[in-house]
């Protein structure tokens, strides 16, 4: 199967070049913190969007979400957007090795590609694989993260089962600023960002900022690889980002934006002994938008938006190329009734892929309606939303989501959910040579959920019970039932169902200048076809973590707990549980200067999240930020 993607110009339906048009409007336009919000995007404390692509008080989300805040990203010790995600709730990662290497990303035990990823409200990954391409996402330029568990395609189409994740990437008003900062650390680690931003005048903010980091890495194989993957070399790479975004707003009632965010990574791995194997991946996001506000009830918003996920792989099996574009138009209109509100959503989307293997070259394009109405009344909370998307390859699908929730005492609320939802075949499972089946249909899941929040003070409790059930699965067979003399060598086809449940618990406290979170996960990721476990799904998993304050000084610990999983469909390759720690400790030197310093995986544990390859052992890393 084609794991890579190339980088070409773009052309889009409506014609632009992101690099040129993203200069031109950050100079003279602004930046949108995305259409998954009606409006951009507030104070990540204040307000949470992506639920419901609307801003809404955290105390009226329905659903069950989690924040990671800047504060969160800046004292995880985190090297990568997978790290940090391993450390939240109802999340499981899997990694062909450190940092820079291909990631798996699970919420509540769905496949990583059963998952929607979006940049500021814009959708990315790629189509002939599925799923985002995590280690070309760079830590350094976001600012916070929503994390939605449970199914969306109510709200954002195909892929949203298991959940959505959005990453919203740093933006300031006020004072302009300038932030520099380096840090060195084990395995040759290096890294180094600045940036710029603020208001210019009233009307007018920008935001401007460039990173760079990496590594020498280690051995991303084991022996037991075998001789075709296993290589004894340094496994490195590099990460190069930038992000650029603009705001300007014409009065109260009438604004426009643009935001832009392209990363490159070029990363080592193995493919057996005698050859220097590498990906040079390429992540690119652009958006402009229009908002306005039509009366006393209604706004209004368009935005065109795109993203490419590109790849060039130089292998010792061979040198491939594929660039997937996506391309959205969104109109998106809110209507405010007193507490209640409703919305009304169009989109397109078109997907195009270009690769080496011209079998799978091709085009799709969505079409999306979508409804919504949140309802407040004293005590009680509901929402319902139905979506109906038409796609020109795989057909009509429609889902629904109802959601009720209940205040029986100050900080206490119950809820409880009904959704449905599907995910679309790749590209890959459609048409890649001896493994695609151009009738392949879309998955489909039914997901019913129970719940309590209590949030009072500095304490924040929380339970969720779900059960997510999904039918015509597509797996992989080595012998095709299908059609075994087209496809030799086995194929993708339509076939299991599974079946995943579970508990999720967590909670926060605040004692002085001691915090503390934790959570644990209990679920039950089961095949029902063949009754075995999910691959590469625990059905235990869990995180503690505390930190100090004193003065100008903070430390913390974090832990993360995961049981035993296995590599494979069959279960025969066990991969077993593990537990990690890490600790870090800053110091605000004056009030520009702050120096951190982590130590990751301390107690030097050695796991696998994959068959044979390995992860990353005890490592240190020390820098300092200046903010002027």
């Amino acid at each position: 199967m084609l794991q890579a993607k190339v980088y070409f110009p773009v052309i889009m339906t409506f014609q632009f070049t992101p690099i040129a048009l993203a200069a031109a409007l950050a100079a003279a336009f602004p930046v949108s913190s995305a259409v998954a919000a009606a409006n951009p995007v507030p104070e990540a404390a204040a307000v949470v969007v992506t639920a419901a692509r609307q801003a809404q008080a955290p105390a009226d989300v329905l659903a069950d979400i989690n924040v990671i805040s800047a504060e969160d990203i800046a004292n995880s010790g985190a090297v990568s957007v997978a790290d940090l995600l391993q450390q939240q709730r109802g999340i499981e990662i899997a990694r062909n090795g450190g940092a820079g290497s291909n990631t798996s990303v699970f919420i509540r035990g769905s496949n990583s590609v059963q998952n929607v990823v979006l940049v500021d409200g814009v959708r990315v990954g790629s189509s002939t694989t599925g799923g985002a391409s995590w280690a070309t996402l760079p830590l350094d330029q976001i600012d916070h993260i929503e994390i939605v568990y449970g199914p969306l395609s109510s709200m954002y189409g195909a892929d949203a089962v298991g959940g959505v994740i959005q990453i919203f990437t740093k933006k300031q008003k006020g004072a302009v600023r300038s932030v520099v900062s380096a840090g060195i650390g084990s395995y040759g680690t290096r890294e180094m960002n600045g940036g710029v931003s603020g208001s210019v005048n009233k009307e007018l903010s920008f935001s401007m900022k460039a990173a760079h980091q990496e590594a020498e890495g280690f051995s991303v194989t084991r022996p037991g690889a075998g001789p075709y993957s296993y290589n004894a070399d340094k496994d490195g790479y590099k990460l190069d980002s930038f992000s650029a975004s603009a705001n300007y707003e014409f009065s109260k009632q009438a604004e426009v934006g643009a935001q832009f965010m392209t990363s490159r990574l070029n990363a080592q791995f193995d493919a057996g002994p005698s050859y220097d194997d590498r990906n040079v991946q390429n992540q690119e996001m652009i958006s402009v938008f229009g908002k306005m506000r039509v009366n006393d009830i209604w706004n209004t918003q368009l935005q065109l938006s795109q993203s490419r996920d590109q790849t060039y792989t130089d292998a010792s099996y061979g040198k491939s190329q594929i660039d997937t574009r996506q391309d959205f138009i969104t109109l998106q209109n809110q209507f405010q009734f007193g507490k209640d509100s409703a919305q009304l959503i169009a989109e397109r989307r078109e997907e195009n892929v270009i690769t080496t293997t011209k079998a799978i070259n091709g085009k799709r394009r969505t079409d999306s309606l979508a409804g919504s109405y949140l309802w407040k009344q004293d005590a009680h909370l509901a929402s319902a939303a139905v979506r109906y998307d038409r796609s020109s390859v795989y057909g009509n699908n429609t889902t629904g989501n109802l959601a009720y929730g209940y205040r029986f005492a100050e900080g206490l609320r119950l809820n409880a959910s009904y959704g449905t939802s599907f995910r679309a075949p790749t590209f890959n499972e459609l048409y890649y040579p001896g493994y695609g089946i151009s009738t392949n249909r879309p998955e489909k899941s039914k997901n019913a959920e129970i719940g309590a929040v209590y949030q009072k003070g500095d304490l924040e409790l929380s339970a969720a019970y779900f059960r997510n059930r999904a039918t015509d699965l597509l797996v992989t067979a080595k012998v095709c039932p299908v059609d075994p003399v087209t496809n030799k060598y086995g194929c993708a086809y339509n076939v299991n169902q599974a079946t995943i449940s579970g508990l999720t618990l967590s909670g926060a406290m605040k004692f002085g200048q001691l915090g503390i979170k934790a959570s644990a996960d209990f679920q039950d990721p089961k095949d029902d076809t063949t009754g075995l476990q999910l691959a590469r799904r625990a059905k235990r998993h869990g995180t503690l973590s505390a930190d100090w304050s004193e003065g100008n000084w903070k430390a913390g610990v974090e832990t993360v707990f995961s049981g035993r999983r296995y590599d494979d469909v069959a279960n025969k390759n066990a991969l077993g549980g593990y537990s990690l720690l890490n600790l870090y400790t800053s110091v605000q030197l004056n009030k520009d200067t702050r120096v951190l310093a982590r130590w990751n995986n301390a107690l030097n544990k050695d796991y696998e999240t994959a068959k044979n390859y390995t992860t990353t052992g005890s490592s240190l890393f020390v820098g300092v930020q200046y903010a002027y």
